[in-house]
């Protein structure tokens, strides 16, 4: 694998663990992340190039010309990012992996199939809820009275916008960077009264397990937005089909 060059989409925690375990193993990485925030936490990986801003699929192929492969480890829930990457893949005939976040435990837990579903049962609900989807998402849930809306974002401009757009008061923003911990979360939703935690299933490296288990242990309801249908390989999976390729 030394000096293959492999260009990486997306700033997931799995994702700078795949970036620097490949660099380790001597190949030239570029991470290619949508914001600064993205670029700050890849700061410091030895031997991986950052690559920041938004991309359409026609800006993503002119990154790839000279790549011998490229990992999508973008978001699961980040469905345009996918298809602009596998249209760049195509357009530039390079061969693409997608690195896959394992699931989080969803059995027996309430759960619709987009952002718009769940504001429309919480529409019909009563109670405080909290927000924790990402900024990107907030718009789905205008329909709810802002007084009744807490929403947790990354503490960035453009998600406080966001929050702002949605009239939400600046003391119903909660801007913090998680993962969080069990018993934050649960603090969290006592100071607030909060009564439905909305999430998506960001698996470990969203702290998914702990949001569930908070709401639980405090007595809030937990609805869950279901990830899109999505393919891919674990990260040990993606290490191997590599060190095939470059044989």
């Amino acid at each position: 694998m030394r000096d293959e060059a492999i260009l990486l989409f997306g700033g997931t925690t799995e994702g700078r663990q795949l970036a620097a375990l490949l660099a380790a193993r001597g190949a030239r990485v570029a991470v290619s992340v949508a914001t600064p925030l993205g670029a700050e936490m890849l700061a410091g990986t030895p031997g991986v190039s950052v690559l920041v801003g938004r991309r359409d699929a026609a800006g993503m192929a002119a990154l790839l010309c000279g790549a011998r492969v490229c990992i999508d480890a973008t978001h699961p829930y980040a469905a345009e990012a996918h298809r602009n990457i596998r249209a760049a893949c195509a357009e530039a005939g390079v061969p693409l992996l997608r690195l896959r976040r394992a699931d989080g435990a969803a059995e027996g837990v309430l759960s619709v199939s987009s952002c718009a579903q769940a504001a429309a049962f919480l529409a019909q609900q009563a109670g405080n809820v909290l927000l924790a989807t990402g900024s990107k998402e907030l718009a789905a849930f205008s329909c709810l009275a802002p007084e009744r809306v807490y929403a947790r974002v990354l503490p960035t401009h453009e998600a406080l916008s966001a929050c702002e757009a949605l009239g939400l008061a600046h003391g119903h923003i909660l801007a913090m960077q998680g993962p969080f911990s069990q018993k934050l979360n649960e603090a969290i939703l006592e100071q607030y009264a909060i009564a439905w935690l909305v999430t998506k299933d960001g698996g470990a490296p969203g702290g998914y397990a702990e949001k569930a288990a908070a709401a639980r242990a405090v007595g809030a309801r937990l609805l869950l937005v279901r990830r899109p249908a999505d393919e891919g390989l674990r990260m040990e999976e993606i290490l191997q089909r590599l060190e095939e390729m470059f044989a």
